[in-house]
């Protein structure tokens, strides 16, 4: 993967970021230098997958540490790596780094999938869904539970347009786009489907894209 920093020049930056917003004395730096290798290999699945500019160049994945979009992705990637290799000071850290950056908020401990794209994604929230690849991000969205807890289940080829919110027990099946605006809560999608509308008037109609081509390989 092509890098705008090389890995140790990248972990040095990040740590001077943390230790700006969080000054709390508790560095991160041997967490960085356990959890980083691991962060790049996953930003380079998922950005290799990725067919847009600034994303592969000459057939190779690109990360520019001062691309907002990539930069995210790679909070969180970088969160949820350090929470798996049991470094909780460093997953706190960059899940807030994201929100505070980005106002992205996306809890260390949530699974992302292996491919998917953050597109300006200002104000986006992605609760504890189970989620499946080639999945697309726009700002403003909201992935959560009603008050009981239940989260919804997403399939492949998903695209959440501007202010889409998708909420509690729902199924969703493979390439489905969810409108700008759309609000879902406990009804499920079947494959290749638009959904528009706000619950309980949301109107369901076949989806003409394969959202799982136009933006990845």
């Amino acid at each position: 993967m092509q890098l705008s920093l090389a890995p140790e020049h990248l972990a040095h930056y990040v740590s001077k970021q943390l230790d700006h917003f969080f000054p709390d004395g508790r560095s991160v730096e041997t967490a960085l230098s356990q959890s980083l290798p691991e962060t790049l290999k996953r930003l380079e699945f998922c950005f290799s997958h990725i067919r847009l500019k600034y994303y592969v160049e000459n057939d190779q994945a690109v990360f520019n540490h001062l691309h907002g979009d990539h930069y995210a992705t790679f909070l969180y990637f970088l969160a949820n790596q350090a929470y798996r290799d049991s470094q909780v000071t460093l997953a706190e850290k960059a899940f807030l780094l994201n929100k505070a950056l980005h106002g992205v908020d996306a809890f260390y401990g949530v699974e992302l999938p292996r491919i998917f794209l953050l597109v300006h994604p200002l104000g986006t929230v992605l609760g504890s869904a189970s989620y499946s690849d080639y999945l697309t991000v726009y700002q403003g969205v909201t992935i959560g539970s009603t008050y009981r807890g239940d989260y919804p289940t997403i399939g492949e080829g998903a695209v959440f347009c501007s202010g889409s919110k998708l909420i509690g027990n729902c199924r969703v099946g493979a390439n489905v786009t969810f409108a700008a605006d759309a609000f879902v809560q406990g009804i499920d999608t079947p494959d290749d489907s638009l959904v528009v509308g706000k619950f309980p008037d949301c109107r369901i109609s076949p989806n003409k894209l394969d959202n799982r081509r136009v933006k990845f390989g």
